[in-house]
């Protein structure tokens, strides 16, 4: 039994809308929602650009010591940002989903491996597929 490359991804595609329908990607938007919504973080988003783009002129004319205190001004700014509740409530929303991405990643390469081990007739608990079991069979009998 055998799938085509267009199956797996149709059930790629199908599991994607899964996730986007789960709570935790739900939670994640109206989070990104709120962010987008709060006119503080809005404001110093802003006034990050402009001074990223201040950051740019100052390297492209060679002058590191404003430079300096220009990025000074932006990790105080991104410090600022991090402290406001909605922005907090964002980034623990989207290491929930980042979380949930691995995991379901994880699953499919752990399946995946194991259904080649166990169709090769390898070693699941040593994770060995059938040629490399017999690999080491015959190493064994070589150095008896």
């Amino acid at each position: 039994m055998g799938y085509s490359k267009e199956e797996i991804l149709d059930k790629a595609r199908e599991l994607a809308k899964m996730i986007a329908n789960t709570e935790e990607v739900q939670f994640f938007k109206k989070a990104e929602a709120k962010i987008n919504q709060n006119q503080k973080v809005q404001r110093k988003i802003n006034q990050i650009k402009k001074l990223q783009k201040h950051a740019v002129n100052l390297q492209n004319y060679g002058k590191f010591n404003a430079l300096k205190e220009v990025e000074k001004q932006i990790e105080k700014l991104e410090a600022e940002i991090d402290e406001i509740p909605v922005v907090q409530e964002f980034k623990e929303s989207q290491y929930v989903v980042n979380e949930l991405l691995q995991m379901v990643t994880n699953a499919i390469a752990n399946t995946v491996t194991d259904e080649i081990i166990k169709s090769t007739n390898g070693d699941l608990l040593r994770g060995k597929t059938g040629a490399a079991v017999e690999q080491s069979r015959r190493q064994r009998i070589e150095l008896k």
